[in-house]
């Protein structure tokens, strides 16, 4: 259970302490999912790329076939405002999130005038995690363009990372390691993942069945300016077995090392511990 934290919500407006009723039960995003968000951070008085994560909820909310009603430096600014509604030293999750209330004459399709906006931040500590985290291969797998709307941030994609995230945790892992529909590797169910081998960085390279995230973009470009090669390309989960180091970049916890794949043990190397601290060293410039 997610322990209740300081909130604030901005809706239709105004800003409102706590979790405002925002939908009801005819609204098209509670029982059809017409809902995209992006998750921002702000810690240690910085917001890195939050400007970025803007723009992606927007761009998010167009590909689910909606209207967006905020411009992305209206919903930069309102964070920011937003932010200094906390103590400076706290640490919170950014998150602005669109929906529709109306579907068109099938129902089923949303009404792009209909989209509502709302933006909600709250305390959530950045996970202390110096030793990583473990992860297992996941039964299920990434969808592609087709089948789900993988090119925004949209709720109705989760429900697949809960099922493998809930198998990996009854196994004993923290985290599950999915592949796409071919059998290569393509995210951890909450982040991005990297591998290093022989002093190479490698990551999958985006082929639709992920979104590619902010940190992940973020990360790549500081490793590639400190003299690391990096490359995006397709890997295997044998390559990913047989790596010197496998770490993971996403929103919520950044650049965090993993200490198990499966069956196989791991040690937190140097490659990781640069990419942590190149980000630190950024997000504080």
């Amino acid at each position: 259970m997610v322990e209740w934290s300081q909130t604030w919500t901005y809706l239709d407006g105004q800003w409102h302490e706590g979790n405002p009723p925002i939908m009801g039960p005819r609204d098209h995003g509670a029982w059809l999912g017409s809902t995209v968000f992006d998750g921002a951070r702000s810690f240690e008085g910085v917001t890195p790329d939050l400007d970025l994560h803007c723009e992606r909820v927007n761009r998010s909310c167009i590909a689910m076939g909606m209207e967006p009603t905020m411009e992305s430096d209206e919903i930069f600014s309102l964070a920011r405002e937003g932010v200094k509604k906390f103590s400076k030293e706290t640490a919170l999750y950014i998150r602005p999130m669109y929906w529709a209330t109306d579907g068109l004459a099938n129902a089923v399709a949303p009404d792009p005038t209909s989209t509502r906006f709302c933006l909600c931040l709250y305390d959530t500590p950045m996970p202390d995690v110096p030793t990583g985290f473990s992860v297992m291969t996941s039964q299920f797998r990434r969808p592609t363009l087709e089948c789900m709307p993988v090119d925004a941030k949209a709720g109705c994609l989760y429900p697949n990372n809960a099922r493998a995230l809930t198998a990996a945790r009854a196994a004993g892992f923290d985290n599950a390691l999915l592949l796409d529909m071919l059998g290569n590797v393509a995210e951890l169910a909450t982040a991005n993942i990297f591998m290093v081998r022989d002093g190479v960085v490698f990551t999958p390279a985006p082929n639709g069945t992920f979104l590619s995230g902010i940190t992940r973009s973020r990360t790549m470009k500081l490793l590639r300016d400190s003299g690391m090669e990096v490359i995006e390309t397709t890997l295997s989960l044998k390559d990913f077995e047989g790596a010197d180091e496998i770490f993971s970049t996403g929103n919520y916890s950044k650049v965090v090392a993993i200490n198990k794949i499966n069956d196989r043990e791991l040690q937190p190397g140097p490659v990781a511990s640069k990419a942590r601290e190149l980000y630190w060293d950024w997000a504080h410039s």
